[in-house]
């Protein structure tokens, strides 16, 4: 049997491999993994760097685990699609009605809808992130201040990147399933996928294959930074998962399958179109100068975006993703049939154009 073609000329993906090595070689980036595949089929991820700045560092492999940061979003998004199939929850539904104490200041109104869309209301992140961080706060104590924040503005009249609302969504998840959020992801995503080096926060995963953010010389000397012990095992809803570029590429291409991988169903058809699909255009006390450039499905970020420039400007509409602070992006393409997942350990990597620039390589990929 003829193996299945990609539609992806390996040529023109090399310009990307090209790149990534240019980008290391210079210091740029101290370490990459890049996998894309087309039509299903991966291609063979390719790595690039070291795992860490120190001289005897290893080199970076296609199964060096990073911290993929708010890649993890759409990740508990997904988690809580999961009680809307079930019957144990609905879109709409208030979201004091399962926290009772999210009630005041305003957030009588915010739904679990516009968690999912960042159309609540809350800030990205609590003002007083850092000094939690500081004090090694656990997960629940930044909870209960979400709960008592006033809002930014009434919700669904604005699009406002929050972090705030993902880490209620974690919590919904874990008083309905009286489960820890970990442990659901874990039993019904990441060990149906096969995606065995996965993790909301770093659990049972080899720390010695994990990469080191380069955070710089000044964050290295404090003891809350994304490589250290309290933030590897805080398994922030919004931003705390550990995955390779071969798993994510499992967790992307279950949507572009409908909700199954390799005959393993986790997701319903109906629930990977409604987190694929566009849902605050429609919202509409939303302005049509905001909501034109900011679209989002549950979870996922569409294309077109005007803010965001990680995906490039060559992927089709309606192509969805995410990307995270420590210098990573996922996206696939359902017209192309492309899957990019990227992971880098240089946190301006989207800010420098670097994953946009390879975003428009991949996609120049297919033909």
């Amino acid at each position: 049997m003829l193996a299945k073609p990609t539609g992806i000329s390996t040529k023109r993906l090399n310009q990307v491999h090209q790149y990534l090595e240019e980008l290391v070689c210079t210091g740029r980036v101290p370490g990459a993994s890049i996998l894309v595949a087309g039509n299903g089929v991966p291609i063979e991820a390719r790595s690039f760097g070291n795992m860490s700045l120190q001289s005897d560092s290893q080199q970076v492999q296609p199964d060096t685990i990073f911290l993929v940061a708010s890649v993890t979003k759409p990740v508990t998004v997904a988690a809580t699609m999961l009680l809307v199939e079930r019957g144990k929850l609905l879109l709409d539904d208030p979201i004091h009605s399962i926290i009772p104490e999210f009630v005041n200041k305003g957030k009588e109104a915010i739904t679990v809808r516009h968690l999912m869309t960042h159309t609540s209301g809350l800030p990205d992140m609590l003002p007083e992130n850092t000094q939690l961080r500081e004090q090694h706060a656990p997960l629940k104590e930044f909870v209960r201040r979400i709960c008592d924040l006033e809002l930014d503005f009434p919700p669904g009249t604005n699009i406002q990147y929050q972090s705030c609302g993902i880490a209620i969504l974690g919590e919904i998840v874990e008083r309905i399933t009286g489960s820890s959020l970990p442990e659901f992801l874990r039993s019904e995503f990441f060990s149906p996928l096969g995606m065995h080096n996965t993790s909301l926060g770093i659990g049972d995963l080899q720390t010695d294959r994990v990469a080191h953010v380069n955070v710089g010389q000044e964050m290295q000397q404090v003891d809350w930074e994304w490589n250290k012990s309290y933030w590897r095992n805080f398994g922030a809803p919004w931003g705390g998962m550990f995955s390779t570029v071969n798993d994510m590429f499992r967790f992307c291409q279950t949507f572009m399958n409908g909700g199954e991988f390799d005959g393993t169903r986790v997701l319903s058809l109906a629930t990977t179109i409604a987190m694929t699909s566009d849902q605050t255009t429609v919202m509409p006390n939303i302005p049509t100068e905001i909501k034109s450039g900011r679209v989002w499905g549950l979870g996922w970020r569409l294309q077109p975006t005007s803010d965001w420039s990680a995906f490039g400007d060559l992927v089709s509409p309606g192509s969805f993703g995410h990307y995270g602070a420590t210098g990573t992006v996922v996206w696939a393409d359902p017209f192309s049939r492309v899957v990019c997942i990227l992971f880098t350990t240089q946190p301006s990597a989207s800010a420098e154009g670097i994953l946009g620039r390879c975003s428009n390589m991949v996609a120049a990929s297919v033909i």
